[in-house]
């Protein structure tokens, strides 16, 4: 019985995390779902990856820096990208010490950039290129898009994902690179062996 009541809050979690990223704060579920159905991943990777996050969450929205609301992260295989604006050194370092004291992380990848989004333009253009990023490379690879995570931070575009397929990822670069305001391509995808 407990091991099913475990398996519930499970895939409720999930489903919380699958359906409701604010600004992808919380998971990139929709692109575990189909890392899932490639068969790259187990279920229990992604549960574990799914752990790892909302405890990661946990402890960012405990700072007084607003780690929570600035800084996104990818969690695949307990390797954990790091991405955002911070107002100083100090909290860039908190925030990966941090993120070091949850059980399961294997690394930490710290993009974190110093600086603040000086003003709402800024903003939505990385929002818009964001977008054109993620439209492009659904045009040139599919559906299969979702399986990838696009987080653009003052132009630069950070891509993370699990993939068996090389060309696959050759041909969302070369797609992502088209878009215009694109400053620099950032590639954390993990090639695995099929």
């Amino acid at each position: 019985m407990i091991k099913s009541n475990n398996l519930i809050l499970y895939l409720l979690i999930f489903s919380f995390l699958h359906s409701c990223s604010p600004a992808n704060i919380l998971a990139t579920g929709a692109g575990s779902g189909m890392v899932i159905a490639e068969g790259e991943r187990s279920m229990g990777a992604v549960i574990d990856d799914a752990t790892i996050k909302v405890n990661i969450s946990a402890k960012f929205i405990s700072s007084e820096d607003n780690l929570f609301i600035n800084l996104s992260t990818t969690v695949l295989d307990g390797r954990v990208l790091l991405t955002g604006l911070v107002d100083n050194q100090e909290t860039r370092i908190d925030a990966v010490r941090r993120v070091w004291e949850v059980d399961g992380v294997q690394e930490v990848i710290n993009e974190i950039q110093i600086g603040n989004r000086a003003t709402l333009k800024e903003y939505a253009n990385d929002l818009w290129i964001n977008t054109q990023a993620k439209g492009l490379a659904a045009k040139a690879i599919g559906l299969r898009v979702v399986g990838y995570n696009f987080e653009t931070i003052q132009g630069k575009v950070y891509i993370a994902g699990i993939t068996s397929r090389p060309d696959q990822l050759e041909d969302l670069i070369n797609a992502v690179k088209t878009v215009k305001g694109v400053k620099e391509i950032v590639n954390y995808v993990i090639i695995k062996e099929k």
